[in-house]
């Protein structure tokens, strides 16, 4: 399998791919700059797909790299996150997805109607499954939360990446429609069961804007 990186540079994270006669998978429009021997094809789908892609709003296209050198994925202000698959199968944010082994199934996976339209995640998000690593776009620092047997509350859409074990649903903060009108929190995102759950609630700008100001204060001496 590939090597997949997270480079960080004067504020911008990229990711990094290294192959030796591998292939990778990217989200169209990634690809940053290739060194080496590694040729870009991007297949048209099949009329099944092509369908698919138009009722789900996925890309049609994501183009494959194979071979040996080193495949450089655009920068961004936000961040990165590099998920190993070991035959788990894993449900993404609307728009995380940015890279996968060659040999990592992408596909679709539908929510249901209701938290699908008022979680702000819609009714298609994309699926992950097999094995290999997977690129994720990730606004910040990520938090890793297992649950066994468990119940996870999260608030907004913090919550980037999450097992297909968990039973997802969109529900009222409180009981009563006044409460939760009221406690700031009306609609919140709840996982159920036993699985992992990806948070990412603290953007990198935010970061990096508290180290200046700790970086900045004057530290005095004992």
């Amino acid at each position: 399998m590939a090597n997949f990186e997270v480079i960080e540079q004067e504020g911008l994270r990229l990711v990094k791919v290294s192959l030796q006669n591998e292939t990778v998978r990217t989200e169209s429009g990634a690809m940053y700059y290739i060194r080496g021997n590694i040729t870009m094809q991007s297949k048209p789908p099949s009329a099944g797909g092509f369908l698919k892609s138009l009722a789900t709003g996925e890309n049609i296209f994501r183009p494959t790299y194979t071979g040996s050198g080193e495949l450089y994925l655009e920068p961004s202000l936000s961040g990165f996150h590099i998920l190993e698959l070991d035959g788990s199968e894993w449900i993404l944010d609307s728009g995380a997805y940015w890279a996968s082994d060659g040999s990592v199934e992408v596909g679709i996976e539908r929510n249901k109607l209701i938290s699908g339209l008022i979680g702000g995640e819609g009714l298609f998000q994309t699926k992950v499954k097999g094995r290999g690593k997977v690129a994720m776009v990730a606004q910040g620092p990520v938090e890793v939360v297992h649950l066994q047997n468990d119940r996870l509350v999260v608030d907004g859409n913090f919550a980037i990446a999450r097992t297909t074990t968990l039973n997802y649903r969109v529900e009222k903060a409180t009981k009563s429609f006044f409460g939760s009108m009221t406690s700031g929190e009306f609609l919140v995102n709840t996982f159920e069961g036993t699985g992992t759950v990806l948070l990412a609630p603290v953007p990198y700008w935010q970061v990096m804007l508290l180290r200046q100001i700790t970086a900045a204060i004057p530290k005095t001496s004992s």
